[in-house]
């Protein structure tokens, strides 16, 4: 069953500042707790990462997958779908930013994911693992926007 996650939030950042910390996937491991190794596998002309190879350790399990980056409706959107993955069928998402109009130093930024499991969990196992998705997609990220 694929499971889907939307969320937002408010940062003290402008929209240029949280685009660069998304497009630098490199460098996710640096902010990211659970992300252990990140491998470039492809960039395009403009020397963004289109395909990357990540190593994650969650709830005492390592998985590998890699990802597929679109920048097509940059700088407001950066899109991303599985490429292939050991134990992840689906991991589809984005994050979209919009400058707030009253304020151009915040912006609002939308996390979303579709993400399917090859092997099934329990529920609770499955709410923990969101946490930490939730976690990780936007405290950690404005923690790390903010500085």
């Amino acid at each position: 069953m694929i499971d889907r996650l939307k969320v937002s939030r408010v940062v003290n950042a402008d929209l240029p500042s949280c685009y660069a910390l998304v497009e630098d996937v490199q460098n996710y491991g640096s902010w990211v707790n659970d992300i252990r190794e990140v491998s470039v596998e492809e960039r395009d002309s403009q020397d963004r990462v289109t395909q990357a190879t990540f190593r994650v350790a969650a709830m005492g399990r390592s998985a590998t997958y890699s990802l597929l980056y679109d920048y097509s409706e940059s700088p407001s959107t950066i899109h991303w779908q599985l490429a292939a993955g050991d134990i992840i069928k689906q991991l589809d998402g984005s994050y979209k930013f919009e400058t707030l109009v009253d304020s151009p130093d915040q912006t609002e930024v939308t996390y979303e994911l579709a993400i399917e499991l090859a092997i099934p969990l329990p529920g609770f196992v499955k709410r923990r693992a969101e946490g930490r998705i939730f976690h990780a997609a936007l405290d950690d990220f404005q923690r790390r926007v903010e500085l």
